[in-house]
């Protein structure tokens, strides 16, 4: 939700339905959690008749019109231009009459309170403004302490640029003062609400440190057991390597033995045999006898 979208609204719009619609917005603005739009448009005041009719002809050539003739007669004022003051004021009188005039249907007071916020307008920057911006909450005469705008400093060109922040209206100078307060108590519960995230942060912070420091000695206490266990494992590696190289050794030397034996055993043979042909022999001659 945009405030100046809201304020256009309801400046814009019925003021018979000023108040509702305003108590709407700035509860669909809490509802979206955004507490400082609902109090901004809770703040808006409710335009009286006088202030209705001068913010629908925001924008319009007679009021810009007023507007520059403000700036020039504070100029010719500060020049002492006696003339062009005449003629400048000359101006700013038919200006406000043919405006009246375009309002007929106003009352006598409503009428009054018109006149006075057009002089208004002429005398005073900020009033231009807020007539320019339609965002006149009450009449007004040309003192400016009546008039505070929020967050909007007239700007001092001939002509008001066509992009630019509308301001919110309050009037009086308790409400000023208010304002003051207001903003001055704003501020110190933002500094509080930084505060508080900085504290917030530092004590995440300080939990994570603690979690990877716990995690550290963790990871360290496992290493610890991962190298015990290393270590014993390459004790019994060494010790099965010894006794597979002993397995080895004797492997070697029973093989040893049994080639040797194999070798008696053949002598063993050669020799039974060669007795046994040796026998038949004698027994073949033997048998000539």
């Amino acid at each position: 939700m945009d405030f100046d979208k809201v304020a256009d609204e309801l400046y814009a719009g019925d003021p018979a339905e000023f108040v509702s619609v305003r108590n709407q917005r700035a509860k669909e603005a809490k509802a979206a959690g955004d507490a400082a739009l609902a109090e901004r448009i809770r703040a808006l005041r409710k335009p009286t008749r006088a202030a209705t009719i001068l913010n629908r002809r925001a924008g319009s050539r007679e009021l810009e019109e007023l507007a520059r003739l403000g700036e020039d007669l504070r100029k010719a004022h500060s020049a002492l231009a006696g003339a062009d003051l005449r003629k400048l004021t000359r101006q700013r009188q038919e200006l406000v009459n043919r405006i009246l005039q375009d309002e007929r249907s106003m009352s006598e007071p409503v009428a009054r309170e018109v006149e006075a916020t057009l002089e208004a307008i002429v005398a005073d920057p900020e009033v231009a403004a807020l007539a320019l911006a339609g965002r006149l909450s009450t009449g007004a005469d040309s003192a400016a302490d009546q008039w505070l705008t929020s967050g909007f400093a007239p700007r001092p060109t001939r002509k008001p640029a066509p992009e630019r922040e509308k301001p919110a209206t309050v009037s009086h100078l308790d409400d000023r003062r208010k304002a003051k307060r207001k903003a001055a108590e704003k501020a110190e519960q933002e500094r509080t609400a930084r505060a508080r995230e900085e504290a917030e942060r530092e004590q995440k912070r300080v939990a994570e440190f603690n979690r990877l420091r716990r995690e550290a000695a963790d990871l360290a206490k496992a290493r610890k057991q991962a190298e015990i266990e290393l270590s014993r494992a390459e004790r019994r590696a060494e010790k099965a390597t010894e006794k597979a190289n002993d397995l080895r050794r004797r492997l070697a030397d029973a093989e040893l033995e049994e080639e040797a034996a194999n070798d008696e055993t053949a002598a063993a043979q050669t020799t039974l045999a060669d007795l046994t042909t040796e026998a038949e022999r004698i027994d073949e001659a033997l048998e000539q006898f």
